[in-house]
């Protein structure tokens, strides 16, 4: 049984942890909602772009394709080159929030193709290169400080790999938040575009009518990189406060088994406190006995 001394060196322990893991949810609270302020302040403007894509594929006719909707029929199987975008944090202690994005890009990889990862996040890095995976790219300091040029940075050089089919396909998967308390890692598919993607309405009906300069087919192609840099944006910014809230989460845990195993140390601390002074009672009161049983027997002797 470990004794009054190594118990309270134990709490202290403990309490000087718990410091840490209050200070961490704090911070990731401040992170979170500063991140979640700048994820509303964009999202109308790409949303914005997604209806005005939708509109223009109205006004575009079914023969006439853009160099983004290029499906790459010549390539499949084993010959089709395929990216994936991996969002991941550069720190861990952030409970399955990692997790569950590796899983998912591991299912991707056992997919057939020619596959290569753009990794961005220190952990998702770390993680492939220790199992010999071969990273093409991994995009420094992105996770922790999500902002709109490190977002389009990532789009060009996608964008530039698919047009010069240097990717057929790219994908990214990345972690979305349901909502306050819920977050879902998911895989989603970037390049090529659909038109079933933006086909809210039919796209035969028309319900406007637009002049669009040169053709509806270059209007679409200057639109597209600015909505995919919206959407990796968005993307980069949900992980990120996915991130902060599963940090949070795991932040509060440890504080209430840290102040559940505080409560039992404390009890534990009383008990062999309490017995302790109970022993010295005890011995105090057994000499006191003696010391009068031998004043007892001296006074006799007299």
């Amino acid at each position: 049984m470990a004794s009054t001394r190594e118990i309270l060196e134990r709490i202290h322990s403990i309490q000087d942890t718990q410091k840490i893991t209050n200070a961490m949810y704090m911070i990731s609270s401040t992170k979170l909602k500063k991140a979640k302020k700048n994820l509303e302040s964009t999202e109308p403007y790409f949303y914005t772009l997604q209806n005005m894509i939708t509109r223009i594929l109205r006004h575009l006719p079914l023969d006439v394709h853009s160099q983004f909707f290029h499906t790459r029929p010549d390539r499949v199987g084993k010959d089709r080159k395929r990216g994936l975008i991996v969002v991941t944090g550069d720190k861990g202690l952030a409970g399955a929030y990692n997790h569950n994005v590796l899983k998912l890009a591991s299912e991707w990889l056992e997919e057939e193709g020619e596959n290569s990862l753009f990794v961005i996040g220190e952990l998702g890095r770390q993680y492939f290169l220790g199992r010999g995976i071969p990273i093409d790219t991994h995009f420094q300091y992105t996770a922790q400080d999500p902002n709109m040029s490190r977002a389009r940075r990532i789009t060009e050089q996608m964008i530039e790999l698919f047009c010069t089919r240097g990717l057929d396909e790219v994908w990214i998967v990345y972690t979305q938040m349901v909502n306050g308390m819920q977050t879902e890692a998911k895989r989603y598919k970037l390049l090529p575009l659909t038109r079933a993607q933006f086909a809210k309405i039919p796209l035969d009906v028309h319900l406007e009518e637009y002049t669009m300069k040169p053709s509806p087919k270059e209007v679409l192609d200057h639109i597209i990189p600015n909505y995919m840099t919206g959407f990796v944006y968005g993307a980069l910014v949900e992980s990120f406060c996915s991130e902060q809230n599963a940090r949070m989460m795991a932040m509060q845990a440890a504080t209430d088994n840290a102040n559940a195993m505080l409560r039992e140390l404390s009890v534990s601390y009383n008990r062999m406190r309490q017995a302790a002074i109970t022993q010295e009672i005890t011995e105090v009161i057994s000499g006191a006995r003696a010391q009068k049983q031998k004043r007892k027997r001296k006074e006799r002797l007299r």
